[in-house]
């Protein structure tokens, strides 16, 4: 059985690149428009021709998503975007609405079509009905089981399935949500959610003048806050109910969030055929970047086990310290760095290869201009540091700081 394809977030091109770096078998990226990320930085005309082709170069794939609700106002722009990503041969295109899945198999008829999750796709019939209109794949709602997926793929073999497998759940049934409308006038089915989800509310009874607070813990009423998506340890029920794809949620994330959560699901998938695999450190990586609390989301049929009382993010422990650039010919590595450090900090290495999770000691701190420095101090300067231990390093590498 072939292993199902790794599908990361990418907001912006640094993250594209660090996706892939870390084993992402795909991408998926929105442009400027018609994209439910529109606060991510995303990617001009120019942007997505060169990611393509940056994508293709490594065979791997970029998939674009167009999947807004969209208004009349927006389908002449839609039809030339749909166009232009025929054009530069992107991998796929993921779409909500029907209309433009019409107007996408007409105009660009060899662009695949991935129907998007927001089209709350929950049984085979529905699944049966977007194949037949040229639909490739299906990213199914995340409110099915595995036995609901298993019975889908049955159903529908020929159709490709993918599922999320990390990141943030949505309290609203599959991200149709008004919330976000009502509360500030940003449409979340536009690309503009607020979270409100995420904030703390009372209830009001109408005939009384004071609030009920209502009283779930010491931490506050988050009744639709959820914990975050984790399936690392259970990849291979997914795979055996049928899924092709695993999707990683977080186009919005970091950099360091994309490499950490994209090195461990790549790991895990690798092993996935192992029945003897230990995946405990993996897990424990999960936990070094900010996170919810986790949970198995609906996939084992435990409905209420997601809500996440607290709008805090917490867990991770570590601080992103630097991207690695190159081997200088002194032995020392040129790095960007993102936080402070100093000389004696020890430093873990994030790494695709061997030397994933060794630490190692800056003994030295050069800028640009060879001057030593004590102090690591100034956002994103480039640097060189020096290590008192052999370790081998490789561009796109990250390193972090425990901070326990």
């Amino acid at each position: 059985m072939l292993k199902p394809e790794l599908l990361a977030p990418a907001g912006n091109r640094e993250k594209l690149d660090t996706a892939f770096h870390f084993g992402a078998d795909a991408c998926y990226l929105g442009g400027k428009n018609f994209s439910l990320r529109s606060f991510a930085d995303n990617f001009d005309y120019e942007q997505l021709k060169d990611a393509v082709s940056y994508a293709h170069s490594l065979d791997k794939k970029i998939y674009v998503t167009v999947n807004i609700f969209p208004l009349d106002k927006d389908f002449a722009q839609i039809k030339e975007y749909i166009k232009y990503l025929d054009e530069i041969k992107a991998d796929g295109v993921l779409v909500t609405d029907p209309g433009v899945i019409d107007l996408s198999k007409r105009l660009a008829p060899d662009l695949p079509v991935h129907i998007s999750t927001q089209a709350n796709v929950t049984n085979s019939y529905t699944a049966a009905f977007w194949h037949k209109m040229g639909a490739e794949r299906v990213v199914l709602a995340r409110e099915l089981t595995l036995e609901q997926i298993a019975e889908i793929k049955n159903n529908c073999p020929d159709l490709q399935l993918e599922c999320f497998v990390h990141g943030a759940m949505c309290i609203s049934y599959s991200g149709r949500c008004l919330l976000s409308s009502y509360l500030t006038d940003r449409d979340s089915n536009r690309g503009e959610c607020v979270q409100a989800c995420r904030w703390q509310y009372k209830m009001t009874e109408v005939s009384r003048v004071d609030p009920l607070e209502i009283q779930e813990d010491e931490r506050g009423s988050y009744i639709l806050n959820s914990y975050d998506m984790n399936m690392l340890s259970h990849l291979r029920d997914l795979r055996n109910a049928g899924v092709d794809s695993f999707k990683i949620e977080g186009r919005m994330k970091t950099v360091y969030y994309v490499a950490n959560v994209v090195n461990a699901y790549r790991r895990a998938v690798d092993l996935i055929d192992d029945e003897n695999a230990n995946l405990q450190d993996l897990e424990a990586e999960l936990y070094k970047c900010k996170n919810r609390g986790y949970f198995t989301g609906f996939y084992y049929g435990k409905e209420n086990a997601g809500v996440a009382y607290s709008k805090e993010q917490s867990g991770d422990g570590y601080d992103f310290i630097a991207v690695v650039l190159e081997k200088n010919a002194n032995g020392g590595y040129k790095i960007e760095m993102r936080n402070r450090f100093k000389v004696g900090d020890k430093l873990e290495i994030l790494s695709s290869g061997k030397d994933f999770n060794k630490t190692f000691t800056v003994v030295k701190i050069e800028d640009e201009n060879g001057e030593e420095i004590q102090d690591a101090k100034l956002v994103q300067q480039r640097l060189i540091v020096y290590s008192a231990e052999d370790v081998e390093l490789t561009p796109k590498d990250v390193l972090r700081r425990s901070i326990k």
